[in-house]
């Protein structure tokens, strides 16, 4: 998440004054938060202290070389808009709408920042992105839910760490540490890359080749070697808080580019996609007892993830009541399978919000690059309806006897100090 901060910083020619002269000052400033990290384990307050400040005072002097948002203005100038960045599990994704004759600066800007990125700025940074792990989830009652649901759900894998960071990691962290990891795994061998609009496929490739080509490969990243065992019981964490009461329910699932990956698509939006779905239906507007019902899988796509379902109580109902009745609609699923109507419905939903993605050029490249990326194979975009097409009542009847069971789920509860169970 850091590095997705980091690369709007500008290279040696974006950004700066005179480069040299913050090189000279970055190098004395990354031997300091060295030294620091170290009078941290040793728990020298007063030390940290004084390196604090004297990382503050070299910090400000390697200000004044900054030229702030420069990237982003030399965008602007060119009638580019929405210059944006996020990062997943799985990816960092940067993206910019820009006029079509002025496609070919994109690819100078990012040819530049991606072989002579500069990080300046680098420790004022990762204090943002240590206040935002702060407001998100150390101050945040629902944040701090759903960061322990995934630490409990997932024992081993990655997913169950936060993209943000722990606030431990991140003070530890250095700049020359992200430059590592940068030069490691930064490079176009690495990357893919989405251009949608009234430009020529043949100019593409040629920018592509002229300004990429010549990038040194990175090295591959690392293997996921750590697959999550199979859960054999059911697992609870409880989070007592002076706040509005919440239920996260996670079920083990496979990965996206499974062949049970459609089935579960519908069977979510059954459960939750919209007023007349089952769970909405039953606990907003039958018994009102929630506010809000919604499903998701995740945290990523790209291994076995989560089928989750997010419940807000009303403060009338218990989070035990809400939990049995999310649990009496996933047995009549079990039981009956959906009905031919519902089936319909739900495929005329998801067709109905595969094409509001792609009617923008913006909406289109996201889905081609995710195509690109997951399945490798960026015409997967427009195959989904075919997918749910095949998809019948027996097969959304079987995933949900497959993987919404007791032993495969791991249920985590907001509720007061004063609550006991």
């Amino acid at each position: 998440h850091l590095l997705e901060h980091m690369l709007f910083k500008g290279s040696e020619t974006i950004g700066t004054t005179d480069v040299a002269a913050e090189r000279v000052l970055f190098d004395m400033i990354d031997e300091l938060h060295e030294d620091m990290v170290a009078a941290h384990e040793s728990d020298d307050l007063a030390e940290v202290k004084r390196l604090e400040d004297e990382i503050n005072r070299l910090e400000d002097q390697a200000r004044e070389f900054v030229v702030t948002n420069e990237f982003d203005r030399i965008l602007s100038r060119a009638g580019a808009r929405g210059l944006n960045a996020t990062t997943t599990s799985e990816s960092t994704i940067y993206f910019v709408e820009l006029p079509a004759n002025r496609a070919e600066l994109f690819f100078a800007l990012e040819a530049d920042r991606m072989v002579n990125p500069v990080f300046r700025e680098f420790y004022s940074e990762r204090d943002v992105v240590m206040e935002e792990r702060r407001m998100r989830v150390d101050s945040s009652p629902r944040g701090t839910l759903y960061e322990r649901h995934l630490s409990t759900a997932f024992k081993i894998h990655p997913y169950g760490q936060p993209v943000v960071g722990l606030m431990e990691d991140l003070r530890r962290l250095g700049r020359r540490d992200v430059e590592r990891y940068y030069q490691d795994y930064y490079g176009p061998n690495n990357a893919v890359l989405a251009v949608v609009g009234n430009v020529e496929s043949d100019d593409v490739a040629a920018w592509a080749r002229h300004y990429l080509g010549p990038i040194p490969e990175r090295l591959d990243p690392p293997m996921v070697e750590s697959l999550e065992p199979e859960q054999t019981e059911e697992r609870r964490v409880i989070i007592e808080w002076d706040a509005e009461p919440a239920l996260r329910i996670g079920w083990h699932v496979p990965e996206a580019t499974h062949n049970d990956a459609a089935a579960i698509a519908m069977l979510s939006v059954i459960l939750t996609g919209g007023r007349t779905s089952r769970l909405h239906r039953r606990l907003v507007t039958d018994e009102q007892i929630a506010a809000s019902v919604f499903s998701s899988t995740g945290p990523g796509n790209r291994f076995p993830q989560l089928f989750q379902v997010d419940v807000i109580p009303v403060h009338t109902a218990s989070t035990e009541t809400v939990e049995a009745a999310i649990y009496e609609e996933v047995k009549r699923i079990q039981d009956e399978g959906p009905s031919d109507e519902e089936l319909e419905r739900v495929r005329n939903q998801l067709e109905a919000g595969r094409v509001r993605r792609l009617q923008s050029n913006l909406g289109l490249a996201f889905q081609l690059a995710d195509s690109e990326s997951l399945f490798g194979d960026w015409a997967t975009t427009f195959k989904s309806a075919e997918l749910m097409t095949e998809v019948v009542r027996d097969d959304v009847r079987r995933v949900a006897r497959r993987y919404l069971n007791i032993e495969n789920r791991t249920v985590g509860i907001l509720q007061r100090p004063s609550v006991s169970r």
